[in-house]
């Protein structure tokens, strides 16, 4: 069995560092995992084309390279690739667009073991969760499925709302808020409600600490952990792979893209010039 590595951080009160994936690719967690500067890498699946040989793929790269590893879902299918994903090894399922408490005592049902008056459903799945057809012991099962750490997503108002109630449901590990949703879920565009945007985030993050539920922030800078630190977050996801490599494209894209112009307009006035 090995170790869960976020649920050994969070049992041991030690702060998380992630960074979110977009590509397949077992090369970019390998690559991710030799820096030696984070503690699991996040699949967000909810934006991302995959199939579901991809997904064990994803886990040994980083488990060769002391990763965990966490998914983001879609909300429609969320118990049936959560399953999947628990059963290629990930230790970690991001859940998102929950509405309401009883949506999410729904999803950590589909992914907590069927165990004797417990709230699970979940069985006991050949696959290399379990190393194949080795079969690890049905107890130890068990254990590895209530050591997966499930974090919600709080992204709309109606959840919002209800921060209180689905921080207390059994299960719940972990909340991120989401303020582009927040905002469309309002009606709003961001720029127009920063401040009532930090005002929900901020108290999704408080209602979180009072539970013992670990708030987790979306970063782009590791200048911005300061402001959540001051407000007792300790897990963050630093940067997003697309996003860097757009912010790349877009800026010393469109800077080789005026030099190589004004390069060539160079040469044709010394060629016409020299004619």
């Amino acid at each position: 069995m090995k170790e869960n590595k976020l649920r050994s951080l969070i049992n041991n009160n030690l702060p998380t560092v992630s960074t979110r994936m977009w590509s397949t690719d077992p090369f970019f967690y390998e690559a991710v995992g030799q820096t030696g500067n984070f503690d699991y890498v996040e699949f967000v699946a909810e934006y991302a084309p995959y199939d579901f040989k991809d997904l064990p793929n994803i886990v040994r790269a980083a488990e060769l390279n002391g990763m965990g590893t966490m998914i983001k879902l879609d909300f429609q299918n969320r118990g049936y690739v959560a399953q999947k994903a628990i059963q290629a090894g990930f230790q970690s399922i991001m859940f998102v667009d929950h509405l309401n408490a009883g949506q999410v005592e729904e999803s950590v049902s589909l992914v907590k073991p069927k165990l004797p008056g417990g709230p699970g459903v979940f069985g006991y799945p050949n696959g290399r969760y379990i190393g194949g057809q080795s079969h690890i012991p049905v107890p130890d099962h068990a254990k590895r499925l209530e050591e997966v750490v499930l974090c919600f997503m709080i992204e709309k108002q109606e959840a919002v709302d209800q921060i209180e109630e689905i921080c207390a449901v059994p299960g719940v590990d972990m909340i991120q808020f989401g303020p582009n949703d927040f905002c469309l879920s309002n009606g709003w565009a961001r720029e127009d409600h920063k401040a009532e945007t930090k005002e929900a985030e901020r108290k999704c993050i408080e209602a979180a600490l009072r539970h013992g539920v670990r708030p987790r922030c979306e970063i782009s800078s590791p200048d911005d952990a300061v402001y959540y630190i001051s407000l007792g977050v300790r897990d963050f996801s630093l940067g997003d792979q697309l996003k860097s490599l757009k912010g790349f494209w877009n800026d010393d894209g469109a800077k080789m893209r005026k030099i190589a112009a004004e390069g060539c307009r160079k040469i044709q006035k010394t060629a016409c010039g020299n004619n």
